[in-house]
């Protein structure tokens, strides 16, 4: 009979809303119904006369591969993946970088020390050891009488590297009294190979660097206008992605980068960090000791509008409106802390960059598509209130209104008389 079958639904939710619907239904979810399906999972093979061993296993194993392709291939953090790699790269770069300088620096010491301190710039002095190479090219071809011409010279050749006479003059001098040890010509090549890698490295860094500028001026141009683009990268590669330090409040922004010091600052009952990441922006740095804390906690507030803005705002690509004007705002926030001048108030500031965004975006080519869109709720709202605004429609209604009144009133009367004659016969 009825009252024997049970259905059993693995999701309670899913079993009361059964159950609610039909009544005649006896539903059961609990562990029993699971303990049931989980069996019938693993010997599902043995219920189904067409499936041979083996076939769940390839087809959740192409299932599981064809949801990994759709994530990867439809992956809504595209560029901000690209923005994540860049940043992760250029800090790398500067560490291999400035390793890599020194040990040009220490190995070619020996050669030519007193270099070591006449180019104190790592990727110039790298430049210049691939020029120089042996400091003997720097002597006069008869040290006897020195030609002045060959001294201009290797002067001017210098000089096209440091990009400074004076200094491109006392390494000529210095290379005439060295002290340096002489070194074989197997050991200048291995020196200049190394030397021409690490300024082609620091190259590969300045072209990163415009890479990453571009990048984050199409991902998140507010946050890099009010940041810069390498410490609002880092903030997008901390939180994972753009959408993810949109989701997050302020208070987590400002110590974003401080984790290991807040918890534990929690652990000893200490004092919790005032900034993370940000501490290396411009306006922490500008700001007297006793306001720095204040400063963080008013820009990390600006940053989580300025990443807001770019991960949810339509329109907003490649417009950094909202990133200047929350920009003007730290300025005016340092300047009130500093002088006491009081700063515009913040709702005046967003009115005037919402306008300056649209215009913008007229600029950009949006303009022709807003009009196209709007045009026909314009008219139809027009001759609404056309037709509204006509008096033969305002006459009418008046009519109309006049005559209900005059015949609710007539009823009312003749209820009235009715009721007075029915009293009197009684």
């Amino acid at each position: 009979g009825k009252g024997r079958v049970v259905l059993g639904v693995q999701d309670s939710k899913l079993g009361g809303e059964i159950q609610s619907r039909f009544k005649e239904v006896k539903v059961e979810a609990g562990a029993k119904v699971a303990e049931v399906v989980r069996g019938i999972r693993a010997h599902f093979e043995k219920f189904v006369d067409a499936l041979r061993e083996g076939d769940l296993e390839k087809a959740q194993l192409g299932l599981a591969h064809s949801y990994s392709r759709s994530k990867v291939k439809f992956n809504v953090h595209k560029s901000d993946n690209m923005v994540i790699q860049a940043i992760a790269l250029l800090d790398q770069l500067d560490k291999d970088v400035n390793t890599f300088a020194m040990r040009v620096r220490e190995w070619y010491s020996w050669h030519f020390p007193e270099l070591y301190k006449i180019v104190p710039d790592n990727v110039a002095y790298s430049r210049l050891v691939s020029v120089i190479r042996s400091k003997s090219s720097l002597l006069p071809s008869n040290v006897a009488k020195p030609d002045p011409a060959e001294d201009d010279a290797q002067r001017a050749r210098i000089a096209d590297v440091v990009k400074d006479p004076q200094i491109a003059r006392d390494v000529v001098d210095a290379a005439r009294s060295s002290m340096g040890a002489d070194i074989g010509e197997i050991d200048l090549i291995n020196i200049h190979l190394f030397a021409t890698r690490v300024v082609k490295l620091a190259e590969f860094r300045a072209n990163l660097q415009v890479y990453l500028h571009t990048k984050m001026s199409t991902v998140a141009p507010n946050l890099g206008a009010l940041l810069g683009d390498t410490i609002g990268a880092r903030l997008i590669a901390h939180a994972g992605s753009l959408t993810n330090l949109a989701k997050y409040p302020a208070s987590t922004v400002q110590i974003l980068g401080a984790e290991k010091a807040l918890f534990r600052a929690l652990k000893t009952k200490g004092k919790t960090p005032k900034y993370g990441l940000l501490f290396h922006s411009t306006y922490i740095g500008r700001a007297k000791a006793k306001n720095k804390g204040r400063i963080s906690r008013y820009l990390a507030n600006k940053c989580s509008i300025a990443s807001r803005v770019d991960c949810f705002a339509d329109g907003s690509e490649g417009v950094d409106v909202f990133g200047v004007k929350l920009r003007e705002q730290m300025e005016e926030r340092l300047r009130f802390y500093e002088s006491g001048a009081t700063p515009r108030k913040n709702i005046d500031v967003m009115v005037e960059a919402g306008k300056l965004a649209e215009v913008r975006e007229r600029e950009l080519g949006g303009e022709e598509e807003e009009v196209e869109v709007k045009t026909p709720k314009k008219d139809k709202k027009d001759k609404k209130k056309g037709e509204e605004k006509t008096p033969k429609a305002k006459s009418e209604k008046k009519s109309k209104k006049r005559g209900a009144e005059d015949e609710g009133e007539k009823s009312a009367k003749k209820a009235k008389s009715t009721e007075k004659k029915k009293k009197s016969k009684a």
